[in-house]
């Protein structure tokens, strides 16, 4: 990847949040929603490719962290009452904490050991909410009323359920972090932590810490997906057993890998590319999912990195 100069790297990605702003007043109604849906997952693959596309670790348990936002945001507004603010705080500090415990827990594996390893923890929360039914709904789920999805400041009121509100707080939870794994990636630590995937032992060598930079990777990872996990919950108003289950891990992998691994911008195009491919298809035929595989197929053989992936290593090799 050729270095480019930070004015010119944050102009796209600024140009990127920009459009995405400018489609508020054009789209219309069910693609807005399709949109807010599409921003809020695509930080879900956000965090995972700080830890697959620039560490290198695959990982089959993210739908726990994502969850742990959800549930975190989530059981905190059904429950106690919290306000919208502290129940999505409430969600990325759990989303964390969990990732810092299966961290120092899953740290100790390396290659396919550590998928597993994280596979089974996922497997383990999935079967816990199913456990505590009475709190978590079960495999009903919860559905979060309107009047507990209202922010009040002063004497005004922002409410979560209006379509453009909806719309606006996605794209801003989106471009923070956006904006923030750019910085990571272009950090010194975001340096260490692609070293530790192209080559650990040499990183060692350098004087590296590989496990607290790996560990601090998996925190930041965790917390970026149940930031979008908490704030599924608090702009969708639902909470769900099936976020939690080890297929749901796949999805964001599967976004990366379309998109491109290990460039800031290929979560978003994945998402976004999987998300129409998908409801196109499913207007026309109910054998859809054939047509999707096929559309998959070819993809991967004429772009193996993604498509950013392949932009960047076709013309625009300065893209991070």
């Amino acid at each position: 990847m050729k270095d480019a100069s930070p004015a010119k790297t944050y102009a796209l990605h600024i140009g990127v949040i920009a459009l995405l702003f400018a489609l508020n007043f054009v789209l219309p109604d069910y693609h807005q929603g399709l949109f807010a849906r599409i921003m809020a997952l695509a930080v879900f693959a956000m965090g995972y490719n700080l830890l697959f596309g620039y560490v290198g670790l695959l990982s089959l348990g993210h739908a726990m962290f994502f969850s742990a936002g959800l549930y975190g945001a989530g059981l905190t507004v059904y429950h106690l009452g919290w306000g919208v603010p502290e129940a999505f705080v409430a969600g990325v500090a759990c989303g964390a904490l969990l990732a810092l415990a299966v961290g120092v827990l899953a740290l100790r594996t390396s290659g396919v050991a550590f998928m597993i390893v994280t596979m089974m923890f996922a497997q383990v929360f999935f079967l816990l909410i199913l456990y505590f039914a009475a709190w978590t709904g079960g495999d009903q789920g919860l559905v979060i009323q309107q009047a507990s999805r209202v922010i009040s400041i002063g004497g005004a009121s922002i409410d979560l359920t209006n379509s453009t509100v909806r719309y606006m707080s996605a794209l801003a939870l989106f471009s923070v972090v956006l904006l923030i794994t750019l910085a990571i990636v272009r950090s010194r630590f975001g340096r260490v932590l692609v070293a530790i995937r192209e080559n650990e032992e040499r990183t060692k060598m350098l004087g590296y810490d590989t496990v607290a930079n790996k560990l601090a990777a998996v925190v930041a990872s965790g917390a970026i997906c149940a930031a979008s996990g908490a704030a599924y919950a608090l702009l969708f108003g639902y909470v769900g057993s099936s976020f939690a289950s080890v297929q749901y891990s796949i999805l964001p992998l599967l976004w990366v890998l379309l998109g491109g691994a290990a460039t800031t911008l290929g979560p978003l195009i994945g998402t976004l590319f999987m998300y129409y491919v998908t409801d196109i298809t499913s207007g026309f035929t109910s054998a859809y999912l054939l047509i999707v595989g096929v559309a998959l197929i070819l993809l991967v053989l004429f772009a193996p990195k993604g498509i950013m992936g392949s932009i960047r290593e076709r013309w625009l090799g300065w893209l991070p």
